[in-house]
């Protein structure tokens, strides 16, 4: 394992992105349907404008989203899930549900375990 490159690993490398704290909860906004920045930002909570910025690059890098830019007066943008972003909302989906049904029991877990560690 010495020699391991872990930056070149796909699976790493893919999930890391997926793994981000917004990049989720973006892609599932944007499954609805497409959507301008400014809604974006309403939609999902707390997070900022530089955030929302850097992230949208990163999936516009990665080719999962897409981006239009509309000649109006100031210019408006529009983002929308390409088939590679939408490829990845069944895993996500999954994922998702997942986590609602397991919620309760990983919070109890959590209390039991700081309520050890605390005490």
């Amino acid at each position: 394992m010495a020699n391991a490159d872990f930056h070149g690993c796909p699976v790493r490398n893919v999930l890391d992105r997926i793994g981000d704290k917004w990049t989720t909860l973006i892609l599932l906004r944007l499954s609805r349907e497409p959507c301008r920045f400014s809604a974006l930002r309403r939609q999902v909570p707390d997070i900022s404008k530089r955030m929302l910025t850097l992230t949208l690059r990163n999936l516009e890098r990665d080719g999962m989203i897409s981006r239009t830019v509309f000649p109006t007066k100031p210019p408006s943008v529009e983002y929308a899930l390409t088939p590679l972003g939408r490829s990845i909302l069944g895993p996500l989906g999954a994922l998702v549900l997942w986590a609602d049904e397991r919620f309760s029991e990983i919070r109890e877990n959590r209390t039991r375990y700081d309520a050890l560690e605390a005490g």
